[in-house]
């Protein structure tokens, strides 16, 4: 992969693992919170990593079927779209 891909994935997959800390933290303030489509729309343009990693180590998103299902179905279909790349 060329360089420039390896950039977009570093970035939108921090992009993704701070927004599941943000979301994370309002959600216990019971403050304005990070809507789920723009979170899935992170996983699917490169930031799924960093999303599943967030929600695995700060304990949020993990019983909603949307996030607990779909995030590695997202990682897995990605990791072959680059396998096959």
């Amino acid at each position: 992969m060329g360089e420039y891909v390896h950039y977009y994935l570093m970035g939108f997959n921090t992009l993704g693992f701070v927004l599941m800390y943000i979301d994370k933290q309002k959600a216990i303030r019971n403050k304005w919170r990070v809507k789920e489509n723009t979170l899935i729309f992170i996983a699917l343009i490169g930031g799924s990593l960093g999303l599943y990693l967030g929600m695995k180590l700060f304990k949020h998103k993990t019983r909603h079927a949307k996030f607990k299902l779909g995030i590695p179905i997202i990682i897995f279909f990605q990791l072959l779209l680059i396998y096959l790349y």
